[in-house]
């Protein structure tokens, strides 16, 4: 227990230190970019508009507007970094890529009668997209005990040779390895070489393993270009029988529908939960109850309840979309200033009037902010929701390809997940400029 305790506590601080070695080269990244931004932008006079004649932004969630230019850059950096760590072509080589090609190694090896003697192993890599290559038809195996040999190993593997089994009298005991490159080793050591690393194991084998380089495997991260070329084949051929486009429009379609039927009921609830201290106490334990419980758990009662057809999926997103709504929409409620509402009331207005030119135009902020949550979490659980014996749709087209360790296919079904999401959010922030000009303004 206390060693498992441990051992989560230092991967955890593993991955503090990776995240934030990331997070410190892209905000490095940043702050150059924002120097320099700053210099060309000074003595411009580029500010413009109704924020331009604030004395006062520090703290005013108003006059704080995205600048397009950090946008840009931050899209580019993010690519650019892409293209660094898994050493794509479309950019000049900054990290030192996986070994590929021809090398060669030494071991020098003790027979039972305490006999020396020297063979060469000849090592081709080659690459994990290419075809393996044809063994060479002639290989000098040497005069001694000790016979030359050849390997072929994939980039970025490793390949076990039994030197015991090619020599004659390796099955003898004690037959040993004795010297890497004229290194002495014993077993269970490690000893570099020109192109890699070489373990001696427990046993006496020679485990060879290539220069790895330091860019990220296809396997877990592909290039840019690598996911380019799935995209135009996705495109062209769909994946699975179901073509990329149909699979997209499907998981739009549950999305808009779950959504739309969480801000239908949400947000009544919400207003209600916010006006009468009756309906907000019959209703506050359910809902903060199911608010902090993840969609993903609901998979299971879902199937059961609802089969396994499109209500169940339908179902999942409303219930995502519903809690988020309904706290928006009491949050609003509860935001709204005393002092409109008396000044409403003094001047005669009516609990229908008070309840449509006072509540609801106050609680809109909050009710757009709850909807952009709220849609992004929907996005979110569209994947788990087509767990669900989905035939279509951009999670199970996630889903289907994570199971053959299609990482192109899976990266390329996030980022058009993510841009609709995007776009979705871009559409929502103009309507609630359009329609609430008034956020932020008192």
């Amino acid at each position: 227990m206390i060693q498992e305790v441990f051992d989560v506590i230092v991967t955890t601080l593993r991955m503090v230190v990776g995240i934030t070695l990331i997070m410190a080269v892209f905000l490095l990244v940043s702050l150059a970019l924002s120097f320099l931004y700053g210099l060309y932008s000074k003595g411009r006079g580029m500010a413009k508009g109704y924020t331009s004649l604030k004395t006062v932004t520090f703290g005013d969630e108003s006059a704080v507007t995205a600048n397009r230019f950090a946008s840009v850059a931050a899209v580019v950096t993010i690519f650019l970094l892409w293209c660094i760590a898994t050493g794509s072509s479309l950019i000049p080589t900054v990290l030192p890529p996986p070994f590929v090609g021809e090398t060669e190694f030494e071991y020098t090896a003790r027979n039972a009668q305490g006999d020396t003697d020297t063979a060469t192993v000849f090592v081709q890599v080659y690459g994990s997209d290419a075809e393996r290559p044809d063994k060479p038809e002639a290989l000098p195996l040497g005069e001694g005990f000790a016979k030359n040999d050849f390997v072929q190993i994939v980039e970025r593997r490793t390949k076990v040779l039994k030197a015991q089994n090619n020599d004659e009298g390796g099955s003898e005991d004690g037959y040993e390895v004795i010297e890497i490159n004229g290194t002495p080793v014993t077993r269970e050591t490690t000893v570099p070489f020109g192109k890699g690393e070489i373990f001696v194991t427990k046993q006496g084998s020679l485990s060879v393993r290539p220069s790895t380089g330091l860019t990220m495997e296809a396997l877990y991260l592909p290039p840019p270009e690598k996911v380019w070329s799935s995209f135009i084949t996705l495109n062209k051929d769909g994946y699975q029988g179901v073509g990329l486009w149909e699979n997209v429009f499907w998981s739009l379609i549950r999305v808009v529908i779950g959504f739309s039927l969480g801000c239908l009921f949400g947000i009544p609830l919400g207003f209600a939960m916010g006006l009468n201290s009756w309906l907000r106490g019959w209703f506050d334990p359910i809902v903060e109850f199911m608010r902090p419980v993840p969609p993903l758990a609901l998979i299971p009662l879902v199937i059961i309840w609802f089969g396994i057809g499109e209500q169940g999926k339908i179902s999942l997103l409303f219930l995502a979309a519903l809690w988020i709504m309904t706290i928006a929409a009491r949050a609003g409620v509860s935001g709204v200033n005393i002092s409109k509402v008396h000044a409403a009331y003094s001047l005669g207005a009516t609990r229908r009037q008070l309840l449509t030119k006072v509540i609801l135009p106050n609680s809109l902020p909050e009710i757009f902010t709850g909807a952009r949550v709220a849609m992004g979490v929907c996005w979110g659980t569209v994947v788990a929701a087509e767990l669900v014996a989905a035939e279509k749709g951009a999670g199970k087209m996630i889903i289907a390809a994570s199971k053959f360790s299609l990482t192109d296919i899976v990266i390329i079904g996030i980022i058009i997940i993510g841009v609709i999401g995007y776009g979705i959010d871009v559409l929502m922030r103009m309507a609630e400029n359009k329609l609430v000009p008034w956020k932020g303004r008192g």
